[in-house]
């Protein structure tokens, strides 16, 4: 570990152009993947993230992702300060941002609407990186019916069947890929700055209350495709949701929409994790197909 804390600090010294020394240590939160700490010398602090050295890819895809929300100029990301290899590991640091769980939501949404304004001409991104560990192909393409079908829901179905879950998900889930346009009637997306995993953990505030996104997976998208994931396992307050609508209103469709969207989280969280995440899985694509008419 001093090995590694030694060239972490060399990095940090080569990228700021002022000399750090580590002086303490603090574990903190860096999801399934990664190792994460704090990195302090009594006057500035980093935040770092390790993996074994095949994880220097995401890595060097998640820097690229960050500078791109950071050139949104919307919602605030921590800025990177540099990312390689040290003592055999992969790493990523940060500038460390002491995060709390409450803050100023409504202005969170009234940021995250900003953000999602900021379009491309397709849909996609010029990297294909990973939600979690699941790789996520990103290859530019004009229509997003197309783009779902193949990158996104047929991907992750794909890959429940090589994990053995077939029977009625695959059955209902080759019928969603099928009737796709089904759910988007009257409704045309524009390819907006998704942060792409926005789950309540990767989120926080400052003391000030000023909202921070962190550990994206970022691609350009429907918007709504944030919006659903946000209400998959909770943690945003109704202030967020609020600022969000008056800023940038959603279509009617969204309500049934969302549960598109979701069956692809809860389909990687199937082929990551297993256990209920296939049941759900195929409650959801049963519930989906039932709507089509």
């Amino acid at each position: 570990m001093k090995a590694l804390h030694h060239e972490l600090a060399a990095a940090i010294s080569h990228a700021t152009g002022m000399t750090f020394m580590v002086t303490g240590t603090q574990a903190e939160r860096g999801g399934d993947i990664s190792q994460a700490f704090k990195l302090d010398d009594g006057s500035r602090s980093f935040f770092a993230k390790c993996q074994p050295a095949a994880g220097l890819a995401m890595f060097e895809v998640e820097a690229v992702a960050l500078a791109e929300l950071a050139a949104a100029n919307a919602v605030r990301v921590p800025q990177v300060i540099c990312h390689g290899m040290a003592a055999g590991q992969a790493y990523l640091v940060l500038e460390y941002l002491p995060l709390q769980s409450q803050g100023d939501a409504a202005r969170l949404g009234r940021e995250l609407a900003r953000q999602h304004r900021v379009a491309a001409s397709r849909f996609g991104w010029t990297r294909d990186n990973w939600i979690g560990a699941t790789p996520q192909p990103n290859i530019w393409r004009d229509d997003w019916v197309g783009f779902w079908r193949t990158q996104r829901l047929g991907f992750q179905l794909r890959r429940a069947a090589e994990n053995g879950y077939g029977g009625a998900l695959q059955r209902d889930g080759e019928f969603l890929l099928a009737h796709l346009d089904f759910f988007f009637d009257g409704y045309t997306p524009v390819p907006s700055l998704l942060h792409g995993d926005l789950w309540g953990g990767n989120h926080g505030f400052l003391a000030d209350g000023t909202p921070v996104l962190f550990d994206p997976a970022v691609y350009f998208g429907d918007r709504e495709c944030d919006l659903a994931m946000s209400e998959l396992f909770g943690g945003f307050a109704p202030d967020f949701y609020a600022a969000y609508r008056e800023t940038w209103p959603l279509d009617a469709g969204y309500a049934v929409r969302k549960a598109l969207y979701n069956l692809y989280h809860i389909l990687n969280h199937a082929n990551l994790f297993g256990g209920g995440y296939a049941t759900q899985a195929a409650r959801m694509a049963e519930q989906l197909r039932a709507q089509i008419r």
